[in-house]
């Protein structure tokens, strides 16, 4: 009887974390979406966005309240005002600014009327990459004042004679006689202080603002729902073209390509911004199909074509285009023995080389690989792949997945033999050529519903997981392209988003799918042909993750109920394991101090130092393979370079030139080269006291390898992190953490983006992390967490507020006190006003 209980309590615990698991991992993928966009001066006054927070309501505060949210800056207008304060009690009123039209982007805190109370300059460039960054506006209530936090900088003004208590009136865009707006959105909007107020903004309709519990709030008019841009895929511009043409994405400057022989058509994803240049000399490769690829990593654009068709021709057929001053090369005359129509690709930049397989011309499918090679400018067929038969097709698409070195060929059709005589078939199946067993295998066979489609001639890989495509009936003149996403493991799959229009009556109409990662975009490039000769092209946009018709409509007052629904699901099964997750949680508790020790506790241990071993989280230390301190023997500059190499590592390294640009920018060629020769060298003898680590450089970049004899807490982190195993690894990563802050000591300004770049993967999860503890009880980890995320923001005001209310629940009353007093010290020091909020308001 006992082994039973005990059984069917693991299978009830197996249950609830792979519920706790889909309901996190789904909620993370939601936070990516959403969000309410304000149209601004690009459209008439009476088509602007306004969006009242409160509504009618009145709301009061005391002391202070706060306005936080996530801000995205849209084209195509740029000047504007974003938000307007006012007080119930008078006529005064605050707003905030915004002006993007010069080298900067410039945000002006004013007193409405009468004078300007902060200005902001920030980066622009920095800003526009990421897509969404916090805005947070502070209302000190007590002391006067008000602070401007815009990404990672603060700004403030004093002695403003504020009212106290508040009662805010909150409008975002148009408001009464303010007609200039920007184009910009929001999302994940907070008012308040102790008691808050949060919209998620994820509703898909409707001008009622609900909050996180479903209520309607505030009103907005004219609205623009974003959730909606993860279904309906938007529209973005279009092009046309009298003569052949291609077409293409560069994900490093994100900008979609259109060329023929004698202009390229050039559209900026980020600013909206069209160009048409004219080249000074024609694409010397007559152009057939306009098939085409893109080096991002040396700004360039290759055109090529497979096959002429014409005997006589000794002309060129791949040709380079450089993108910084679009002048064409001409790079290869060599032929292969067919068009190819329909073949798929992909490019790896680390070796330099363009694979194409199948296609169809000459009466014939191909099943051939054959690739490109930059370096020597030629053509050469792939072969030695046993294994699996992969019969000849086209219409497949294809991808590679860099963590296996493997390519994936889905679908398309064709048949055994290659002849088209023969009639044809279409695949619904997935391959795996993996490049380093050299060996093909069929991953999976799936069928898809009653009507045959085929897919796009590119695939997005995001993970080892799955991997999306768009796939369309193509024997219909008035077709549509869906998107699916697939499992890689075992062919089930999904459809998501609605469709995109596209007419199939040419053999070269052809279209293709992109993801960026920074734009958190995917994008779809639709190219009509009328006469295999004319075209036009047409761009589309997809908000990611992308969501199905049912999740769209959950989100009717921003909230998805199904989610919910697993939430519940999820509550009814942990209250069956309770008893065996709270005598978990209690040993949990007890034996964390063991591990990672609170500084209010007593000592604080640091993570056990090691042989063969460099950490970076507080001291810079590096312990040899007889785990002797060796930290002297790097010196200032060697330090530098080893956390650079490091830094790249985690993808395919750092070039010579990008690491000459940035230790000795301005200095003669030839002296840089010996400065980094003679570094190099110092680094390679220094890291030879420690096994299992290596620097190499190959094609072309320097990196830093590792075995498991090996360990670095840096690499370590981020290996917790990216697997999504931080819930699994807590302790750990913890551990980790407890050294101090990361390059702690390391002022320099070159190790800015690698403590930045560290920061902004740890700060999201930490505080997701610190939340739950806090909601399961386990408070002494909710401490510890605080701790970890004090060092990446010393002010931080959730951190401060859930390690007080968990120190109090241990009975740690003066432990509590102490943190509040080195807080209030630390904030007054770095602000110049006092901490608002007291001790007790904050237990």
């Amino acid at each position: 009887m006992f082994f039973l209980n005990y059984e069917m309590m693991l299978l009830s615990v197996k249950l609830y974390c792979c519920l706790f698991l889909f309901f996190t991992v789904v909620g993370l993928q939601e936070s990516f979406l959403g969000g309410l966009k304000f149209s601004g001066g690009e459209k008439s006054i009476d088509q602007r966005t306004s969006f009242n927070v409160f509504g009618e309501k009145s709301i009061e505060f005391s002391d202070y309240f706060n306005i936080e949210f996530n801000l995205a800056l849209y084209p195509p207008t740029h000047i504007g005002y974003i938000i307007r304060v006012k007080n119930e009690e008078n006529n005064r009123i605050f707003n905030l600014f915004y002006d993007g039209q010069g080298h900067d982007l410039t945000f002006k805190f004013n007193e409405e009327g009468k004078s300007n109370l902060i200005v902001a300059r920030m980066n622009k460039e920095e800003l526009q990459n990421m897509n969404w960054f916090k805005m947070k506006i502070a209302f000190d209530l007590k002391n006067d004042s008000i602070k401007l936090l815009i990404h990672n900088r603060t700004f403030g003004a004093g002695n403003l004679k504020l009212a106290n208590p508040y009662r805010p009136v909150i409008v975002f865009g148009k408001s009464d006689f303010i007609i200039d707006v920007p184009s910009f959105a929001i999302k994940d909007l907070s008012v308040g202080n102790k008691r808050s107020y949060f919209f998620p903004l994820k509703q898909n309709k409707g001008n009622s603002v609900y909050d996180e519990k479903g209520e309607a709030k505030g009103e907005v008019v004219n609205p623009e729902w974003l959730i909606n841009d993860a279904y309906h895929w938007r529209y973005k511009t279009s092009f046309k073209s009298k003569s052949v043409a291609g077409a293409n994405f560069n994900t490093e400057k994100k900008e979609i390509y259109y060329f023929n022989r004698d202009s390229i058509h050039i559209y900026n994803l980020r600013s909206g911004n069209i160009e048409l240049k004219t080249f000074a000399e024609r694409c010397p490769v007559q152009l057939i199909l306009g098939t085409n690829f893109i080096d991002p990593g040396h700004d360039r654009l290759y055109s090529y074509e497979t096959y002429n068709g014409n005997d006589a021709y000794d002309g060129f057929t791949v040709a380079c285009l450089d993108l910084n001053n679009l002048q064409w090369t001409g790079v290869s005359r060599e032929q292969l023995d067919s068009p190819l129509h329909h073949h798929g690709s992909y490019f790896d930049s680390s070796t330099q080389t363009y694979t194409i397989f199948g296609g169809f011309g000459r009466m014939r499918y191909s099943k051939n690989f054959y690739s490109f090679s930059l370096n020597e400018n030629k053509w050469n067929t792939l072969e030695g792949f046993p294994g699996d038969f992969l019969s000849p097709r086209y219409f497949s698409s294809v991808g590679y997945l860099k963590k296996t070195n493997s390519i994936y060929v889905f679908g398309g059709m064709g048949n055994d033999s290659g002849e088209q005589t023969v009639g044809r078939k279409y695949y619904y199946d997935l391959y795996k050529i993996d490049l380093n067993a050299r060996k093909i295998s069929k991953v999976w066979e799936t069928s898809i519903g009653k009507e045959n489609v085929v897919p796009v001639r590119g695939m997005v890989i995001l993970n080892d997981s799955c991997f999306y495509t768009l796939c369309y009936p193509e024997h219909f003149s008035e077709s549509y392209l869906k998107l699916y996403r697939f499992s890689l493991s075992d062919g089930s799959y999904e459809i998501l988003g609605d469709s995109i229009p596209i007419y199939s009556d040419k053999i070269t109409t052809n279209a293709n799918l992109y993801f960026d990662s920074a734009l958190n975009n995917m994008y779809a490039i639709v190219q009509e042909f009328d006469d295999d000769i004319s075209s036009d092209l047409k761009i589309y946009s997809l908000a990611f993750p992308p969501i199905n018709a049912e999740q769209l409509k959950s989100f009717s007052k921003g909230r998805n109920n199904r989610i919910w629904l697993i939430y519940f699901a999820l509550v009814a099964v942990g209250v069956a394991v309770g008893a065996y997750f709270l005598i978990r949680k209690r040993r949990q508790n007890a034996g964390l101090d063991d591990i990672v020790r609170s500084p209010y506790s007593g000592s604080k241990t640091k993570a056990a130092e090691k042989a063969n071993s460099v950490f970076l989280f507080g001291d810079f230390t590096v312990r040899d393979r007889k785990n002797r301190d060796i930290t002297y023997m790097f010196s200032a500059r060697l330090k530098q370079v080893f956390c650079l190499i490091l830094q790249y590592s985690i993808e395919e390294g750092i070039s010579s030139q990008r690491l000459s640009d940035i230790l000795w920018p301005g200095k003669p060629a030839d002296k840089v080269k010996n400065s980094r020769g003679v570094t190099i060298n110092h680094l390679r003898k220094v890291m030879g006291e420690l096994d299992g680590i290596e620097l190499i450089y190959e094609k072309g970049n320097f990196k830093i390898v590792h075995t498991p004899d090996f360990y670095c807490d840096y690499m370590r982190c981020v290996g917790i992190i990216s697997a999504g195993e931080m819930h699994e690894n807590r302790n750990e990563l913890l551990s980790i953490l407890s050294r101090g802050k990361f390059l702690k000591l390391s002022d320099h300004s070159l190790y800015d983006s690698f403590k930045e770049a560290m920061e902004q993967k740890l700060e999201p999860i930490l505080l997701f992390e610190m939340r739950k503890s806090f909601e399961e009880e386990a408070f002494q980890m909710t401490i510890n967490i605080a701790d970890a995320v004090f060092n990446i923001d010393p002010l931080n005001d959730m951190a401060l507020t859930l390690q007080i209310k968990a120190m109090l629940r241990l009975k740690m009353t003066e432990e509590a006190q102490l943190r509040y007093q080195a807080f209030v010290l630390e904030y007054k020091k770095a602000m110049g006003n006092n901490y608002p909020h007291s001790f007790k308001a904050l237990s």
